[in-house]
């Protein structure tokens, strides 16, 4: 019965739902702009897009999933604090395939890594501005303001860092095996 109720709240709540291999992608929009992409669990069935701005992200990120070059196009929502929009800044600065970590961020803007961390949890567009791509000085760090470490929205984290590249077992701190298993 749990599955059709998440069925029913994702048809209530996004304008598209697209399947992804960790489990799908919802998408919701507003006023000609995406107002939020969800990482879902594999239980929520996909939907078709509702308007034009849900049908062209659903178009890109199969795209992205694809190939993980490709660079989203797609207008979005204005959202978040001053604070957050900065670190969101630095985080879509960051290349595919690399990483960087909570603290090393913090230092370029002049904040915490907590600050940071909280910020890349509050992001409305993880695949757009790439929070993925930070983690923790020794492990992976959260997804989604998500700990778990054998939780789905880590193992996001981790099918995500590894769809771009990112690989583990490397001399860096954030490649430690652990945050892999």
């Amino acid at each position: 019965m749990k599955t059709t109720t998440h069925r029913l709240q994702g048809s209530d709540i996004f304008s598209a739902i697209v399947a992804a291999p960790f489990g799908a992608i919802g998408i919701r929009t507003e006023a000609g702009q995406v107002c939020e992409l969800v990482c879902l669990p594999p239980h929520f069935s996909e939907k078709n897009a509702t308007d034009g701005v849900a049908d062209a992200a659903c178009r890109q990120v199969g795209r992205y999933l694809a190939d993980p070059d490709f660079v989203f196009d797609l207008p979005l929502a204005a959202v978040g604090t001053l604070f957050q929009q900065r670190v969101w800044s630095v985080i879509s600065g960051i290349a595919r395939g690399s990483v960087r970590t909570y603290g090393q961020v913090a230092s370029h803007i002049g904040s915490a890594p907590r600050a940071v961390g909280q910020a890349c949890g509050a992001n409305w567009f993880p695949l757009l501005i790439p929070c993925h791509r930070v983690t923790a000085a020794n492990a992976l760090g959260g997804f989604s303001n998500q700990t778990d470490e054998h939780g789905f929205h880590l193992g996001v984290k981790r099918w995500l860092l590894s769809h771009e590249g990112a690989v583990g077992g490397g001399a860096s701190p954030w490649q430690q095996q652990a945050m892999w298993a």
